[in-house]
């Protein structure tokens, strides 16, 4: 597996990461020994990077991967935590927090969680509209003073607000939704994070499965599986959706491979400072997925690609419009 650099002041990590967040309910029923052989297999595959959240199923996920690493060389691996949703037990949403005495209180329990004394990069998950984002970061410095944290990344935030964070503490990574389907961040963010040697995450590299080349027209969302809620899979708007896909699926079998590797690669093409999470909850998808970190991506090939599916194309919002107000960027 190939490295790449987060940013100027981030770790080297393996070129594709895995996202956890489906091996806890996020897409519905995940098989717990499923998932654990995922996280081993990607492992001896040479996959570093490893992203969860506190709030997935609500430290389901955390306790999962800490039972998966058991035994692991910690320094073999790099855990990237999100915190400051707030859900209740019915996992109803209840905001955002992200005062400093909370950021510490989330640490120590995702530390306890996941068996470790550090965290390599921790993250808030949205902005908390209550609290200026340098008193959130201020603690996370704190916290990589004391030697609980590594790295300082952001998720889902404007430019202005990855400046502002920057002044604070060197910011290794945004992680933020982007795919072929999602690229408001090409607009502003990315300069931004250039500019000042950042480097980017991208999550939602298949858009939740739709440019997968698994989702067909007629199928329905599993019990729980948050999909059901997503604008770009209701209605006409998934049969327009799926039918951007049947284009790119044409240039990915002139190109050999599968239309998720393509996907997969198109994102890792962006620039040497992204890596694309891969959401594999299966050995089966994971090793569908691995092959796109060695598929290269002429210049040709990134034209058809852009003529099978053109920026702005997708209907749809990214997230319902309840969560649409929480982003940085839009689609």
């Amino acid at each position: 597996m190939r490295k790449r650099t987060l940013g100027s002041t981030g770790p080297a990590v393996s070129a594709l990461g895995l996202g956890a967040m489906g091996m806890s309910g996020a897409y519905g029923a995940a098989d717990r020994a499923e998932s654990i052989a995922t996280v081993h297999a990607a492992l001896d595959a040479g996959v570093t990077l490893i992203d969860t959240a506190d709030f997935y199923a609500m430290g389901h996920n955390e306790l999962l991967l800490a039972e998966a690493l058991r035994g692991r060389d910690r320094d073999g691996y790099q855990l990237s935590v999100k915190f400051g949703m707030l859900r209740g037990p019915g996992s109803e949403f209840g905001g955002h927090d992200g005062r400093p005495a909370a950021v510490k209180n989330f640490l120590a329990h995702s530390l306890t969680r996941l068996g470790t004394d550090h965290v390599d990069i921790y993250r808030p998950a949205r902005l908390d509209p209550d609290v200026p984002v340098e008193e959130t970061v201020g603690a996370v410095k704190e916290m990589i003073d004391a030697g609980h944290v590594r790295h300082l990344g952001l998720s889902e935030v404007d430019a202005e607000t990855v400046r502002r964070a920057h002044a604070v503490h060197p910011v290794a990574d945004l992680q933020i939704e982007y795919s072929l389907i999602s690229r408001a961040v090409e607009a502003e963010v990315l300069p931004t994070l250039r500019e000042l040697g950042i480097g980017l995450t991208a999550y939602g590299v298949l858009g939740r499965g739709l440019i997968s080349g698994h989702w067909s027209a007629g199928r329905r969302a599993a019990p729980g599986d948050s999909r059901a809620a997503s604008p770009r899979f209701s209605g006409e708007n998934v049969e327009h959706n799926l039918a951007l896909v049947e284009a790119l699926r044409r240039v990915a079998e002139a190109k050999g491979c599968t239309v998720a590797q393509l996907a997969i690669a198109w994102v890792a093409a962006q620039g040497p400072d992204i890596v694309p999470l891969v959401g594999a909850r299966t050995r089966g998808r994971l090793a569908e997925a691995l092959p796109a970190a060695e598929l290269s991506l002429s210049a040709d090939d990134l034209a058809e690609i852009e003529k099978a599916v053109p920026s702005g194309a997708a209907r749809g919002d990214r997230y319902p419009s309840a969560f649409m107000r929480d982003l940085g960027v839009g689609n």
